[in-house]
C-alpha cells in the first residue's frame, strides 16, 4: 500500500505559486510548478483545479496563461488544503462485510471506527493549526 502524497503536492503548489508571485511574477504555469514537485503537469493543473473550485486559487487562459493565489497563505491552514483534495476518510473499512459469525468479523468494524475517528481527529487538529506561510517559512530556513 503506498502513501498519497496530494496534500504535499498540492501544498507545494500553493506555496510555489506564493513565492514566485512574490519575486514579481504574475502567473505560474502548471509545467514549471510540475518542474518543481517533479511529478506530471496534469497532476498540478487537477489539484489546481480543485483548489481553485474552493477559491485559494485562479487561473489565466490564453497568452499570459497560468495560475495565480487569491489568497494570502496566512489564511490558509493545511486543513483547508487537506478537506479539499482528501475529502473522504483517512482510513477505510473492509470493502466487503466481514464474517458477521466470526467473534473477529463482526467486531472488528465497530472497533476500528472508534479508533479511526480519534486518529483523524487528532490529524485535523494539528493541521489546522499549520498556516501555508508556517511552510513557506519552514521551506525558506531548510538548509540547502
Amino acid at each position: 500500500m503506498s502513501a498519497n502524497s496530494r496534500l504535499t503536492i498540492a501544498a507545494h503548489a500553493l506555496v510555489w505559486i506564493t513565492l514566485y508571485q512574490r519575486e514579481g511574477h504574475e502567473v505560474a504555469t502548471s509545467d514549471k510548478i510540475a518542474t518543481s514537485a517533479n511529478t506530471n503537469p496534469v497532476v498540478i493543473r487537477r489539484l489546481l483545479g480543485e483548489l481553485r473550485k474552493a477559491g485559494f486559487v485562479e487561473s489565466r487562459r490564453g497568452v499570459g496563461a497560468g495560475w495565480s493565489m487569491t489568497r494570502e497563505l496566512k489564511s490558509i491552514t493545511l486543513l483547508d488544503v487537506y478537506e479539499v483534495v482528501e475529502p473522504g476518510p483517512l482510513f477505510a473499512m473492509h470493502r466487503a462485510t466481514p464474517d458477521q459469525n466470526c467473534v473477529v468479523g463482526y467486531g472488528i468494524q465497530p472497533a476500528m471506527r472508534g479508533i479511526y475517528q480519534d486518529i483523524e481527529e487528532t490529524l485535523r487538529c494539528e493541521l489546522a493549526r499549520v498556516t501555508l506561510e508556517d511552510v513557506l517559512r519552514e521551506v525558506l530556513a531548510a538548509p540547502r
